[in-house]
């Protein structure tokens, strides 16, 4: 892409959009996003962890009386199941308001 000789070099575009309170906004609301994300995911991660370490009874009990599949399976399988669903709701949320406050800077932005 060639630069306008009339625009603002690189280093000055980029300050200004550091500055840009819709930047901003795009960059809290991401890593909020992020960080809850996150905790949501390691406190469920850990504890199932903990449930192995400290309730095997508890999983190692039949899903219903003459199964032999224990509790343990669909514990884990809901284990790999909510990373998928929060992996999902992320790029949601970045399909949707991420990408059209990003659209909105770079319009801003001239760019």
């Amino acid at each position: 892409m060639a630069v306008d000789e009339g625009s603002p070099g690189p280093e000055a575009l980029a300050a200004s959009l550091l500055k840009s309170p819709r930047f901003q906004t795009l960059v809290r609301a991401r890593a909020r996003l992020a960080w809850v994300l996150t905790a949501v995911m390691l406190i469920i991660f850990f504890g199932f962890i903990l449930l192995v370490a400290f309730a095997r009874g508890f999983l190692g009990q039949p899903v219903a009386s003459g199964w032999t599949m224990t509790l343990g399976i669909p514990i884990g399988l809901g284990v790999i199941v909510s990373g998928i669903v929060l992996t999902a709701i992320y790029v949601r949320r970045a399909n949707t308001r991420f990408d059209r406050l990003t659209r909105e800077i770079r319009e801003e932005a001239g760019l």
